[in-house]
């Protein structure tokens, strides 16, 4: 159990946490209702559509799943290390989670469902990216684990026990942003449509540029 974190770890966590509510929900709100940050409902879905013999739904499942997949691999290729430390190959993957999600909003702008995979892809990018720091698990496209957490913890007050008070502190966190990013992302779906994946792009786009002058300076 560690005391605390750096600073950026928790202002990276609520920055990325923050793009994948925005761009789940508008996954959600598009003409596939497609979640692509997380896997568990479309394995679902995949095995219903096996079920049912539904042969063209079943491809689509498990394109978005082989697509967050990819994202997973290239980013375990990129960065070679599960626990978080930086160094200069983050920026690479944020620059490259930015650019798929650019491609992603240009496809869906064009109801090309393609643009489900790209976003799909880029999900499992960030979700690889960042994994655990110093022993605290840190996952910022889901809030299952998050919620579950949190919920033992609150059973551990309510009966006295000690808890991992950084634990507790990180859950909120990562659940909150992504909560006000799935608000800012529906918001602004209303008006901007699919354009609305530039906005995480952008996030994204700029942290990694960020990222790689201060890697440039310090290094």
């Amino acid at each position: 159990m560690i005391s605390k974190l750096p600073r950026w770890v928790w202002s990276g966590a609520w920055g990325l946490a923050f793009v994948a509510g925005m761009i789940n929900v508008v996954g959600l709100a598009s003409f596939e209702h497609q979640a692509v940050t997380h896997l568990t409902g479309t394995t679902s879905l995949l095995a219903a559509s096996l079920a049912g013999l539904d042969m063209s739904g079943a491809i689509h499942f498990a394109s978005v799943i082989g697509s967050f997949l990819l994202g997973t691999v290239v980013s375990g290729f990129l960065i070679q290390n599960s626990v978080l430390k930086l160094g200069r190959r983050y920026s690479v993957v944020l620059f490259l989670e930015s650019l798929l999600l650019c491609v992603a909003g240009l496809l869906l702008n064009h109801n090309n469902a393609f643009g489900i995979y790209f976003a799909a892809s880029a999900c499992g990018l960030q979700n690889a990216m960042v994994s655990t720091y110093s022993g605290a698990v840190i996952r910022t496209t889901h809030v299952s684990g998050m919620f579950t957490d949190l919920g033992i913890s609150l059973g551990h007050i309510l009966r006295g026990l000690p808890i991992d008070a950084l634990r507790l502190r990180l859950c909120l966190l990562i659940i909150s942003a992504f909560l006000c990013g799935g608000v800012a992302g529906a918001f602004a779906f209303r008006y901007m449509s699919y354009s609305v994946l530039f906005i995480p792009a952008s996030i994204t786009g700029v942290i990694a540029l960020a990222y790689g002058v201060y890697q440039t300076r310090k290094g």
